[in-house]
């Protein structure tokens, strides 16, 4: 059975850092393309990190330079280094794997608000 579990989310002040943390079971983190998403209010969700298990990564325009997509092998752990949050960044954001089918974490709320 796949588990994504988020964790690290919360209020922050724009220019701040956040790092979200994926916890997975029922899968090697490192032998499958990781996504992160998200989605803000009456938004569609969108992608903001790739990471295959090759180790390449991947970002949308909107947070290259900023977001960094990573992996703990040993902990079978994916997370989102997000600095110089703007408060556009504000969403629920999920960890996304793909094997035979699409499994979804329950999602982590990141609020940039001063």
């Amino acid at each position: 059975q796949v588990q994504l579990v988020e964790s690290g989310g919360g209020l922050v002040q724009p220019g701040g850092s956040l790092r979200l943390s994926c916890a997975a079971s029922g899968i090697i983190v490192s032998s499958n393309t990781m996504r992160w998403y998200r989605q803000a209010p009456g938004k569609e969700r969108e992608w903001v990190a790739i990471m295959s298990s090759g180790g390449d990564t991947n970002y949308p325009e909107s947070v290259k330079g900023r977001f960094t997509i990573s992996r703990d092998n040993a902990k079978n752990t994916v997370y989102l280094q997000m600095n110089s949050l703007k408060p556009e960044d504000t969403a629920v954001y999920y960890c996304n794997v793909f094997t035979s089918r699409s499994y979804w974490g329950q999602g982590t709320q990141v609020t940039v608000s001063s």
